[in-house]
């Protein structure tokens, strides 16, 4: 098609710089499979971006200038990492008389030189695609133009791109005699980001599945029967299981109108005495929820959990590398004994899970990167077991500050019940023995992968919000619940454990987001927020409300024996004197005083800070 020209001719219109980007709807290729068969050949890879370089200018045409008769010529460099071939000798016909042009006569004009943007990325396998035990690949990538600082690291992507070599620059010095060994790198051709909902496996979802999703989500038991395909070898636990169900689905992500973002993740902690199935409860959401990474208290350093700047050998450059929240962005990350984490680790999780985000200031980076993850923790008691003779801050050693991020807490005790404790161990041993033919058998895998794929569906289609009917629901239970704690403040004379503030009413607005997501609802009802509120008692509330306080209700005489026995403690211990906590109860029983009763006299002490514990259980009154 001809355009008018500027004397009003029909000319041929100029096109401008083109950069054309490609897509492709193949499934990638693993980065390990890459080999020389590949070579300039087009590859679709996916991975993980853990660093990008700066930018660097990069010549199109190099304007040479001959040094002796001065006449100029533009080479074409290769695109990608690829230099410019200068010829060795210059084509000018030498006069008679005139002398000729030696061999390699060109000079390089820099300032006449044609250049374009270009970046270099590292990409990493995705954690989810590392066999056992290896460690995770990584490949250069060489971006340029319109899509040169396009890409922060930590950010999950899917390229095309052209499969080449280079000479390394150091590589010359390393290895005199191996002239042919290039370094292989990818020239992007076409390049996408993969967002959350689709970052693991293919993001489209046939019509036919589409169809049985909304069929099944159509169902009036529902909320039933994904629970009862959460950990279906775990037996018991109900309220636990309903709670990583709503973890999985997480609620709504909405962004404010001036800017400000909250955060639509579940996340969830998991307190209590060893083998009640915790771990487990990780394990199985590590492999169910579409981005999950997996990681131990003792294990994980605050670098490792958040991002920790490196400085590249051959460059010399600092680069930031994203630790575990960073890599399970738009997924979960599931921490294991997160009691034995050391404090100063503990805290740099404090803001990726209330505000999302991760920000770096050291060796001259200063960054703010997403971690936009749910939590699923584990953690014991700091005596091992839950004792219920302690109250529920002794038992729960965690600062309140960590508390009330978490929106849900359980508090998961071993109770010895014979009628239980039958049907549990039956259940574990049906598991065992059955374990064999399962193991043939695919039909579990399937299910875990229908779980999975109903999950990143729901995760990507449905945002509920609630209805006003619901609104209102939440509100006259919210003011309740804070006002039954503050007379339980009141009344005991101490604030509970765990804070019920304005994060738990917005814990109580994931959660029926969540249960409406599952339904594939786009408008939580006042029965999501019901189930949503009984979840929220059963977990954060009992936790709160645990301990000594709520299991022995003191009747006036008990009351007055108490008093009665903490005058005697006094009476035999002057202030600052040192007894072993199990000589001192001996005495008194010897006085004819009730034994839980000196027990609780000395708990209540204690609580006050009247009677300290030093090391081997020996009292000293302090006041």
């Amino acid at each position: 098609m001809k355009v008018a020209g500027d004397s009003g001719e029909m000319v041929e219109p100029q096109t401008g710089e083109v950069q054309i980007l490609l897509t492709s709807k193949e499934d990638p290729v693993s980065m390990r499979s890459l080999g020389a068969q590949y070579i300039s050949k087009l590859v679709k890879i996916s991975g993980i971006t853990i660093a990008a370089s700066r930018i660097k200018a990069k010549a199109t045409y190099v304007h040479l200038i001959c040094k002796n008769c001065k006449s100029a010529r533009a080479v074409p460099c290769r695109p990608g990492l690829g230099g410019a071939i200068v010829p060795r000798s210059c084509d000018h016909v030498p006069q008679p008389g005139e002398e000729p042009c030696p061999i390699d006569p060109w000079l390089i004009v820099p300032d006449k030189s044609k250049y374009v943007d270009q970046q270099t990325l590292k990409l990493q396998e995705n954690p989810e695609d590392v066999p056992t035990g290896e460690l995770p690949r990584n490949m250069l990538l060489s971006v340029d133009r319109h899509m040169v600082q396009t890409i922060v690291p930590g950010s999950r992507l899917t390229i095309m791109g052209i499969y080449s070599i280079f000479q390394a620059s150091n590589s010359s010095t390393n290895h005199k005699g191996a002239v042919a060994v290039r370094q292989p790198y990818i020239r992007i051709v076409g390049m996408e980001e993969t967002n959350e909902a689709s970052s693991r496996g293919p993001a489209t979802f046939t019509q036919e599945e589409v169809e049985e999703f909304k069929k099944f989500a159509s169902n009036q038991d529902t909320y039933e029967a994904i629970c009862s395909k959460v950990a279906p070898s775990i037996f018991g636990h109900e309220d636990v299981k309903k709670a990583v169900a709503c973890l999985l689905f997480g609620g709504a992500r909405k962004n404010l109108p001036d800017g400000v973002k909250l955060r639509g993740d579940i996340n969830v902690l998991l307190l209590g005495d060893p083998s009640t199935a915790k771990s487990q409860f990780l394990k199985f959401v590590e492999k169910t929820a579409p981005i999950a990474v997996y990681t131990s208290g003792k294990g994980s350093s605050a670098a490792g959990l958040t991002a920790s700047v490196i400085r590249d050998s051959s460059s010399r450059e600092f680069y930031l590398e994203g630790g575990a929240m960073v890599l399970a962005d738009g997924g979960v990350v599931c921490i294991d004994e997160f009691d034995k984490m050391r404090p100063e680790d503990r805290v740099a999780i404090h803001e990726a899970m209330e505000q999302q985000t991760i920000s770096i200031a050291k060796a001259g980076i200063t960054t703010v990167l997403n971690s936009r993850t749910s939590v699923l923790a584990a953690a014991n008691p700091p005596s091992g077991r839950y004792d219920d003779l302690k109250t529920a801050q002794d038992n729960i050693d965690l600062q309140t500050t960590i508390l009330s991020r978490f929106d849900l807490i359980f508090i998961v005790k071993d109770i010895r019940m014979y009628d239980q404790d039958k049907t549990i161990a039956s259940h574990i041993i049906k598991v065992h023995a059955s374990a064999q033919t399962v193991s043939n058998d695919s039909r579990t895998s399937k299910e875990e992968n229908w779980l999975k794929r109903y999950i990143q569906y729901c995760r990507s289609e449905c945002h509920p919000r609630l209805s006003e009917a619901a609104c209102a629901k939440l509100q006259s239970d919210y003011v309740d619940i804070r006002r039954g704690m503050r007379q339980q403040a009141n009344e005991t004379g101490e604030s509970a454990a765990i804070p019920i503030t304005v994060r738990q009413l917005e814990a109580i607005i994931r959660l029926s987001e969540a249960l409406a997501k599952m339904k594939l609802s786009y408008v939580a009802t006042e029965g999501d927020v019901a189930e949503a509120l009984r979840l929220f008692k059963v977990s954060t509330m009992d936790a709160a409300r645990s301990g000594i306080n709520q299991h022995i209700n003191i009747t006036p005489d008990m009351a007055n024996e108490i008093k009665q026995a903490e005058n005697q403690i006094k009476r035999r211990l002057g202030i600052g004197n040192r007894i072993s906590e199990r000589r001192l109860i001996d005495d008194l029983t010897r006085m004819g005083m009730n034994e839980s009763i000196v027990r609780r006299a000395i708990l209540i002490m204690h609580q006050r800070g009247e009677v300290e514990y030093q090391r081997e259980r020996h009292i000293i009154v302090r006041k």
